[in-house]
């Protein structure tokens, strides 16, 4: 499981005395107790590594979202501070799927629901988060399945 991983990365960053790393896995424990504390008011238990990657997925669309503000106010040493912590959230990331893989899935479900039109996007949008959540960036999906209805 991811959160067994990403709670040995911790042990092995401390051991190796890397602390920007060690700062960087103890920023994701702390956002995915965070998400625990707010899922125990939920009656369903949800499951653990869709929650991990749920969090993971958040915390670097935040950290992209950053960078780009700091290097348009000039303040690139915060932009490099937010590429590490970023490249260090990603790895305990599943593989994500390229666009051509993407595309192909979005043409399969588009062929199964009958969708022809944008009215469709949210049926398939749905479908394809059921299906391809974890390896999916869905801001970038949501553009790629809208140029295919359109």
């Amino acid at each position: 499981m991811i959160r067994e991983d990403i709670k040995a990365a911790q042990i092995a960053a401390m051991k190796a005395g890397e602390k920007d790393r060690l700062a960087a896995v103890r920023l994701i424990l702390a956002k995915l107790k965070d998400r625990d504390i707010e899922l125990r008011t939920q009656s369903a238990p949800a499951d653990d590594d869709a929650v991990v990657v749920e969090v993971l997925q958040k915390m670097v669309k935040q950290r992209r979202e950053s960078i780009a503000l700091y290097e348009q106010g000039g303040r690139q040493e915060l932009a490099d501070v937010e590429k590490a912590e970023l490249a260090v959230i990603e790895t305990f990331l599943p593989a994500q799927m390229d666009e051509a893989e993407t595309t192909a899935a979005i043409e399969t479900i588009k062929a199964e629901l009958g969708a022809s039109s944008v009215k469709d996007m949210g049926r398939v949008m749905a479908t394809l988060k059921d299906r391809h959540g974890p390896q999916l960036d869905m801001s970038k999906a949501s553009a790629l399945v809208k140029a295919a209805l359109s």
